[in-house]
């Protein structure tokens, strides 16, 4: 399944896109993935191309195992 947001928005916009996609997917029945991929075409707000940076090196990836469990999570009495 490939879900597009198009035009040049910020990075909240980009988010509440993709969550009210992501849960029209999960209202058609979409539960479980493999994982996913997320490109993201920077920009400096005037359409010319950016280049995220991060102490001064460029950022091309950036990496996640998923989203944060605390202990608490794991915790049965």
């Amino acid at each position: 399944m490939e879900i597009k947001v198009r035009g040049e928005m910020s990075i909240a916009e980009i988010r509440q896109a993709l969550f009210e996609k992501i849960l029209e997917a999960e209202e058609m029945g979409v539960r479980y993935s493999r994982g996913a991929t997320l490109f993201i075409n920077p920009t400096n707000g005037f359409g010319d191309d950016g280049e995220p940076r991060k102490h001064g090196k460029a950022v091309e990836k950036l990496y996640s195992t998923g989203p944060y469990r605390s202990a608490a999570d794991d915790y049965e009495p």
